[in-house]
């Protein structure tokens, strides 16, 4: 039996745009072909190329692609926390987070959903390009040293075993999601992926990541710029210093109980 052909729990693949005219029916195209049975969802920040009219056609001539026109640009996190939202409202047990620029290979996405989808299921599942098997093609040297030195950074910080904790392609469980304080998220770049996997450890929920190819986008621009980079550094001290205070604070009072 096929993944296509077995039973599935709802899925929706959440899809934030800004300025992807280019690379938006192509992402959307390799999706519904790697995996027919899930919905999609569209999250535009009013990009002015006009991607979110593309979006709109995408949808009108596909019932499993959906639309989420959002006011303007307010960051990656912000997006997806509308996503998590509409997926919640909607009933979808699984929410996928997964980029449009093909970085993201659709190729992959079945076997991380077959793991999201496991009688032994963790709380997240996350496409790792840092545990073995994992790897990225065509990106620089200088690129690979910052991002495995960002995510040894954030294992050595926050106490984290996470081998890509700023890995955008994942796979929640809906109860994941209700069992967080979304409302409280405020990381608006690529920190939102390491700050929604510090909540999830955090909670004491399981975390299994599984290998994945991430491949340096072909169309459009990055979105990557020294702001993001530098929100991703403050906020991963913050959260840290203050881990390290109450784990202190934690051994004080057992030894002051003694």
């Amino acid at each position: 039996m096929t993944p296509s052909d077995r039973a599935h729990p709802r899925t929706l693949v959440i899809v934030p745009t800004y300025n992807e005219l280019e690379s938006l029916p192509g992402a959307v195209r390799r999706v519904r072909e790697a995996a027919p049975w899930v919905d999609v969802l569209v999250a535009d920040d009013n990009s002015p190329d006009g991607t979110g009219q593309l979006a709109d056609e995408l949808a009108a001539a596909d019932v499993q692609v959906q639309v989420l026109h959002r006011p303007g640009k307010e960051g990656l996190g912000r997006a997806y926390v509308a996503g998590f939202g509409y997926a919640l409202e909607r009933g979808y047990e699984l929410i996928v987070e997964m980029d449009a620029d093909g970085s993201h290979r659709a190729v992959d996405l079945p076997a991380l959903l077959e793991r999201a989808e496991a009688s032994d299921a963790p709380d997240l599942v996350i496409g790792s390009r840092w545990v073995p098997g994992g790897e990225v093609a065509n990106w620089p040297r200088s690129r690979e040293l910052i991002s495995r030195t960002g995510n040894t950074y954030v294992r050595l910080v926050l106490g984290m075993s996470v081998g890509d904790a700023t890995a955008g392609f994942r796979v929640f469980r809906a109860s994941t999601l209700r069992a967080l304080p979304l409302d409280e998220v405020e990381s608006a770049g690529y920190c939102f992926q390491v700050d929604m996997t510090w909540r999830v450890h955090r909670a004491g929920m399981r975390i299994v990541e599984v290998p994945i190819v991430f491949v340096e986008r072909e169309e459009g621009v990055s979105k990557m710029t020294g702001g993001i980079v530098r929100e991703a550094l403050w906020r991963t001290t913050a959260w840290g210093a203050r881990h390290r205070a109450q784990q202190v604070r934690r051994l004080v009072g057992r030894l002051r109980r003694r």
